[in-house]
């Protein structure tokens, strides 16, 4: 690995060990085993680095949890059909990756903060729409390239809002699968 991938899994580890609002460029640099100016070199700022990493890390663990149930659940049904359990999918995503959810949150008051990274933020957010549309067009070839973005799109923004439920009323009565297919029908006029 390079210092800037150094660099990624030192803020990582270091987070998860110290906590977002504790962590120092210190103990991300020691973490990474680089120089202090490493971070200045590749990020400009620890606040980048912060939230490239934890972006990253949604990404990764979130994002192929997210797109692994829009897969099984499309096999041999049809996007109405595989709804409630792509959805199904996506909610036991939010629940087995508690831990960095949680961790994205605490990042977003951050970012909301910081024009840079709100920039790069919403970078991020156009790339996960388009990468999350692919594997609908992959799996509904059917659709339109428009229908597969809005169709990411709506499983983008609710599950966002899932995910901030399932932190802050976790024993609440979050939207199931059923739930889903039942408002999407509604919406449709049936």
């Amino acid at each position: 690995m390079g210092n800037r991938e150094d660099l990624m899994a030192g803020a990582r580890k270091a987070i998860l060990e110290r906590g977002l609002a504790k962590v120092t460029a210190r103990d991300i640099a020691s973490a990474a085993g680089v120089s202090l100016a490493a971070i200045g070199y590749h990020f400009g700022s620890k606040d980048r680095l912060i939230t490239e990493a934890l972006t990253e890390t949604m990404g990764t663990s979130v994002g192929d949890a997210f797109e692994a149930a829009i897969r099984t659940a499309g096999e041999g049904r049809s996007l109405a059909e595989s709804a409630p359990f792509s959805w199904d999918g996506m909610v036991d995503a939010v629940l087995r990756h508690r831990d960095e959810i949680l961790l994205s949150f605490e990042n977003a008051v951050r970012i909301a903060r910081s024009e840079e990274s709100q920039q790069f933020m919403a970078e991020t957010v156009d790339r996960a729409h388009v990468d999350l549309a692919t594997t609908v067009s992959e799996v509904y070839p059917e659709l339109s390239e428009a229908e597969a973005k809005a169709v990411a799109k709506l499983y983008f923004g609710v599950f966002q809002g899932i995910a901030v439920l399932s932190l802050i009323a976790p024993t609440g009565d979050l939207m199931d699968g059923n739930d889903f297919a039942l408002a999407v029908k509604a919406l449709a006029g049936r």
